[in-house]
């Protein structure tokens, strides 16, 4: 029989938390009426409760979608951390241990099952849910069912099935990451058309987004990372081999900086991951195959040493920073040839609908990184929630950029693209207008030209950044199925004949900073006094003694929120360690003792 308790209580004795963030409660109500439910909260906000919570007051079992076999078994962790009879199957699991899995489902013993989206395509994996009470299907890293999203996954297409084999078990899709065309296409792939949807803000506040004009990558990142040397982050790199040598050579200046990709071995993957998870102050260098489904809360940034292609995959990689709700950083440097290299990944697509949909994708990424004004503003508009600027959380915002009319150095550049045959890249034409000595150009007699070092005033890495941004205005377009050759466009006629003015920003490369001094902590947290701190680090390292016995990272075991309440508010039996926040029963039968142990052998001087 469902249970008759109340959600709030579950909140409360399970969880340890006093109150719901929204929209969590409604869509626990949806849920437990029979209604299906889109539910988008950003990452950090809360999702996985919103279908743990249901499972525990319906009757059966709840399978959850999950695209990692790395992720399901960090979820099935936590949830036996609270108390969950929870578990999953997947093909890293021998024989035996799937057998164990399945005679606890046929007994009604699991309320969680975990699967990874390609088991639905095994009949026995059908017939053993037909036979099972199913009360509820989540379908985790939602977007992943758009094909013209990011991160897609053929696999989920199929996710289908379940309302055509469980019409009346309800469904919920859960994702950090969609905009509206993407939502529609949720809702159509997993047949939920007439499900609730609930859009919790897009906004993270605690992170500060800044982007920097690339001129030497490493120096750049070296001076972000010195306000974060002793802090959790990651590193992303666009290919493999990038990934291990900025790894190695993080290494060599003092990091502890592990690399990730899908080229590396399973076991090694797997050990980096848990590194990064267990221990503090270690960088992860990775490509995007690294990410998804990372619960861990202390990640203080996320820096970008390439262009992501899309906002969706930059909103959903920075979005692993600050979980915790506490002062993070999204830092990215990016430079033309990140802007030549992503146009031709979209142009070398064949089909045509989808080149368009990248196109756009691209252009408004490209828009982030080159706006002059709130970079938020951008961000949230992109899915639809509007914001109306000077967020003072960007570096725009705090260090607005220069403008000058550059119309003047525009002509010169687009009169030399002209002059030269409008065949030649950016440093060739670059090299016409300063004026440089070079046997191409006597060669192709372009020193005879009337544009042959009319540009002497600016240097190269000036000249780069009016092309990068010419680029993005769309006054140059790039001949990425030839050499890379600037040619002009329409739009660049008008400004030939003077009836049009162009104004760029000034590239000046602002020193990096996180600027924390200007940052508030989270309202709800508590002050740790100066004789707190001892028995702060005794927790802390009971936390991590559990952790290692446990084999789970230490912040499924408290996060730091509950380690500094308990260092504050001292509790000194079960019912006031209960009112700790994120301690509910099950963890305070797991290890309370302990906790009020180390609590009582440290009293207040």
């Amino acid at each position: 029989m469902p249970s008759t308790e109340e959600p709030l209580a579950v909140l409360n004795r399970v969880f340890g938390f006093d109150e719901f963030r929204s929209p969590q409660h409604e869509v626990i109500n949806a849920l437990l009426d029979g209604k299906d439910a889109l539910v988008l909260m950003p990452t950090g906000g809360g999702k996985s409760l919103c279908y743990q919570l249901p499972a525990l007051l319906l009757d059966g079992v709840t399978v959850v979608i999950s695209p990692l076999i790395a992720l399901m078994e960090d979820q099935v962790r936590a949830a036996r951390q609270l108390g969950i009879a929870a578990g999953y199957l997947n093909s890293s699991q021998s024989s035996h241990d799937r057998e164990s899995v399945r005679c606890e489902l046929r007994d009604g013993n699991l309320k969680l099952l975990y699967l990874a989206p390609e088991r639905l395509q095994l009949e026995d994996t059908l017939a053993m849910l037909r036979e099972a009470r199913l009360s509820l299907v989540a379908v985790d890293e939602a977007h992943c069912v758009s094909q013209w999203g990011h991160n897609f996954r053929p696999d989920y297409l199929e996710l289908a099935v379940f309302k055509s084999e469980f019409p009346n078990v309800p469904l919920i899709a859960l994702t950090a990451t969609a905009n509206e065309m993407t939502r529609e296409e949720i809702l159509e792939k997993l047949a939920i058309t007439d499900a609730r949807v609930f859009v919790k803000g897009f906004d993270r506040p605690n992170i500060y987004y800044q982007v920097q004009q690339k001129q030497s990558a490493r120096k750049q990142l070296e001076a972000f990372l010195q306000s974060h040397r002793d802090e959790s982050g990651i590193v992303y790199c666009l290919s493999r081999k990038k990934v291990e040598q900025t790894a190695t050579w993080l290494q060599s200046i003092g990091y502890q900086a592990l690399p990730y990709h899908a080229g590396l071995d399973t076991a090694m993957r797997k050990d980096h991951q848990q590194r990064f998870l267990a221990e503090d102050a270690v960088t992860i260098v990775a490509t995007i195959a690294f990410g998804m489904g990372i619960d861990k809360p202390d990640v203080r940034f996320v820096a970008h040493l390439d262009l992501p292609k899309s906002i969706e995959a930059y909103y959903q990689e920075t979005g692993r920073a600050g979980r915790d709700g506490k002062p993070a950083d999204a830092w990215m440097v990016y430079g033309l040839q990140d802007v030549v290299l992503q146009m031709q990944m979209v142009r070398d697509n064949t089909d045509e609908r989808q080149t368009r949909v990248e196109q756009h994708k691209l252009n408004t990424m490209l828009a982030f990184c080159e706006v002059t004004d709130c970079r938020r503003q951008i961000l949230l508009n992109y899915f639809g929630e509007g914001h109306a600027g000077s967020c003072g959380q960007c570096d725009n915002c705090i260090s607005p950029k220069t403008t000058y009319d550059a119309t003047v150095p525009v002509q010169k550049l687009l009169s030399a693209v002209y002059r030269t045959g409008q065949r030649f890249g950016a440093a060739y034409v670059i090299d016409v207008l300063t004026g440089k000595q070079d046997e191409r150009i006597s060669r192709f007699r372009h020193d005879q030209l009337s544009v042959y070092g009319i540009g002497d005033e600016m240097g190269a890495t000036e000249w780069r950044g009016v092309v990068r941004q010419l680029i993005v205005m769309g006054l140059v377009d790039v001949d990425v199925a030839g050499y890379g050759g600037l040619r002009l466009t329409e739009s660049s006629r008008a400004v030939l004949k003077g009836d049009r003015e162009v104004h760029l920003s000034q590239d000046v490369v602002q020193p990096s900073s996180s600027k924390r001094a200007n940052r508030k902590e989270p309202a709800d947290e508590v002050e740790v006094t100066e004789t707190d701190h001892p028995l702060l680090e005794q927790l802390r390292a009971l936390r991590r003694e559990i952790a290692n016995e446990e084999n789970i990272a230490p912040f499924m075991v408290l996060h730091d929120r509950s380690l500094r309440e308990l260092a504050v508010h001292r509790p000194s039996d079960r019912v006031s360690l209960l009112h700790i926040h994120g301690i509910g029963e099950g963890k305070a039968d797991r290890f309370g003792a302990r906790l009020l142990d180390v609590i009582e052998r440290n009293p207040v001087d």
